[in-house]
């Protein structure tokens, strides 16, 4: 039996955290008439100075101490209006301005329903480190009103013997952002979202910008991706999902300020789930992927961004994986291979986390796989969202051991600290 260390903290959906998020309506007209758009600003534009002085007031005593900067959020908001609507702002003053911006936001819950499906990365500034410890960087996906999932961070540190510290949520979250998007013209390819200059991480938020990814961004898996040349970037592959259909697409950033949302081509990438290495093999960039929805593949490219369907690598085996297995984030390079993490759904659909070993110069060939899982929904890990379900998007080792984040019935975030020699004893 594996010794794992399950650390006592715990993340939970929280809805106090929110921000503040565009609010759209209708900008063009409906039968030839004035939209909902002109006719919001013709009302605010109509009001008094006295009476736009009053709902102001009243807004702000509402929502300026939840939010970051909130005056400055609705200036921004108008500006987008202004050009939208091709208004000349010259003659309408501040608190006209803050008021319409402030018809056009609201406030969104980003992590009301759930979080859940973590990966871990080591965090890019390393510098203050004591020895023993490390600075590392986590996803969550998270989930608010209407099932919407969006990409929350959190960043902490763990050590040698075991511990893990969180940096404090900052009061305010921000959401990252589209430098000039507007409803009119909403982005159908790629596209850059960038971290506010004065928000931390781990208060930043990625929501859907695109057609592609309106219903949400999902279980985005992390890895700390070296080059060829020696440059490091981090890369992310994510499920993009507009309500009826789903791709996969790549995250890319080397500082955690701007944010490449890039769709990925290729049969592989009409499936969830992609799983890259962290770095190449063989001369060829090389990723996991569940072409089936049941068992899993090894697929190679030499594109990041275009994944042809691969070559079967796995296929259920043990009861606890029957109906199907997945990846639970990256591989992970030993002195002994690739360990990769899976999980598999067994009977009542009661998700377990596993482990196989790849050979390092051909991860084509296992050389071996848990028979038993390390992890498994059980007692109070079984309630909540979904039922029954453990699962992690990517775990990150250090020293002898694993640091394995993971999602709890799709509504909490746990932790555990696996020993690596101990796991991979137990493959066979």
């Amino acid at each position: 039996m594996l010794d794992i260390f399950h650390h006592s903290l715990r993340l939970h959906a929280d809805p106090s955290r929110v921000v503040v998020r565009p609010f759209h309506i209708g900008w063009s007209p409906v039968g030839g008439g004035t939209s909902r758009t002109d006719r919001l600003v013709r009302a605010v534009l109509a009001m008094s100075a006295q009476e736009t002085r009053d709902e102001l007031e009243v807004v702000l005593k509402d929502f300026e101490a939840r939010h970051w900067q909130t005056r400055r959020v609705f200036m921004t908001r108008y500006d987008e209006i202004e050009d939208l609507l091709g208004l000349d702002g010259r003659d309408i003053g501040d608190e006209k301005r803050q008021l319409i911006g402030a018809y056009f936001c609201h406030e969104y819950s980003y992590a009301a329903a759930a979080l859940m499906n973590p990966s871990a990365v080591p965090h890019f500034d390393q510098t203050g480190m004591p020895k023993g410890s490390m600075r590392i960087l986590m996803s969550l996906r998270s989930v608010g009103e209407g099932h919407i999932s969006s990409v929350a961070f959190r960043e902490g540190i763990i050590t040698s013997d075991n511990q893990l510290k969180l940096a404090p949520e900052p009061p305010f979250a921000t959401a990252a952002d589209v430098h000039g998007s507007d409803e009119e013209h909403v982005p159908s390819g790629p596209v850059t979202v960038h971290r506010h200059r004065d928000s931390t991480l781990s208060g930043t938020v990625i929501f859907p910008i695109t057609d592609a990814q309106s219903k949400g961004l999902e279980d985005l898996r992390l890895v700390q991706f070296r080059h060829d040349d020696g440059e490091v970037e981090w890369l992310g592959t994510y499920t993009a999902y507009n309500g009826s259909q789903i791709q996969s697409e790549l995250l890319r950033t080397r500082d955690f300020r701007a944010f490449d949302l890039v769709p990925m081509t290729g049969p592989a990438a009409r499936n969830k789930g992609i799983a890259l290495f962290p770095r190449k093999v063989g001369g060829r960039y090389l990723a996991i992927g569940r072409q089936d929805g049941e068992n899993l593949f090894l697929l190679d490219s030499d594109r990041l961004t275009h994944w042809e369907e691969g070559e079967r690598l796995l296929e259920p085996r043990y009861p606890w994986e029957l109906v199907q297995i997945g990846n639970c984030g990256p591989p992970i390079e030993l002195d002994e291979g690739w360990l990769l993490l899976t999980h598999g759904v067994g009977a009542m659909r009661k998700y377990s986390v596993g482990a196989v070993l790849l050979d390092k110069d051909d991860p084509s060939k296992v050389i071996g796989r848990t028979v038993e899982p390390i992890l498994a929904a059980k007692d109070q890990d079984r309630e909540g969202y979904v039922p029954n379900v453990v699962y992690s998007c990517g775990a990150i080792r250090h020293g002898d051991s694993l640091f394995l984040p993971y999602g709890v019935a799709d509504s909490s975030v746990a932790f555990a600290f696996v020993p690596i020699k101990a796991l991979v004893a137990t493959l066979v």
